[in-house]
């Protein structure tokens, strides 16, 4: 990673270890899927189109990580090493694409394909940083601002109160010596700009 190595001792470590778990991408895109899928009109039909998400943009690509583990392709599921990730994240937009396209043969609802859209764009715009400079913006924050852009188009203004999270999910990173502020801060900008530029254009 860029900068130091060392990691912090004691409770402030723990802590940052139980955010970046915690609210790591696969389970705000759970959280997120779900939100969205639970506005639609048919709230079950919603959920099920949400499940369909988490399978392609959480599940396949967590299970692609895992696989990367076992045979020593990367040292943890956050794949803190830059360079592999350019590798990780085209296998990634991939599951995503796929899962988007079964939405669209099976007629999902607008705003779901719209989630899914979101995220596909979102993981366009990182790898760009990712793969031309070989600079380690973070997914995490990225995810989480791209959700809280999405929650709050889909549900009202006030889910933008929710935004400390964000920067608790950036202490986190930092803490660890995963990323740096500016990565972090960098993540955070391109996930709501994206996420919510592209969802907001196709729900209109």
């Amino acid at each position: 990673m860029n900068g130091t190595t060392e990691a912090p001792a004691g409770s402030e470590n723990r802590a940052a270890r139980l955010v970046t778990e915690g609210m790591e991408p696969r389970n705000v895109i759970i959280l997120v899927s779900l939100g969205v899928g639970l506005a639609q009109h048919d709230a079950l039909a919603g959920v099920l189109w949400a499940v369909e998400a988490i399978v392609f943009a959480a599940v396949i690509p967590m299970a692609y990580i895992k696989y990367g583990m076992r045979t020593g392709k990367w040292a943890d599921r956050h794949v803190g090493q830059v360079q592999r990730r350019k590798l990780l994240i085209p296998v990634i937009m991939a599951s995503v694409a796929t899962g988007i396209a079964g939405m669209l043969v099976f007629h999902a609802p607008r705003a779901m394909v719209a989630l899914v859209f979101a995220m596909l764009a979102t993981l366009a715009v990182l790898q760009v940083p990712t793969a031309v400079w070989t600079w380690k913006i973070s997914v995490h924050t990225a995810v989480a601002g791209g959700a809280l852009a999405i929650l709050a188009l889909t549900w009202n203004p006030y889910v933008w109160f929710a935004s400390p999270l964000v920067a608790v999910i950036a202490w986190s990173r930092i803490s660890l010596r995963d990323h740096t502020l500016a990565q972090t801060l960098a993540g955070a900008a391109a996930g709501i700009i994206s996420a919510g530029l592209v969802f907001a254009a196709l729900t209109r």
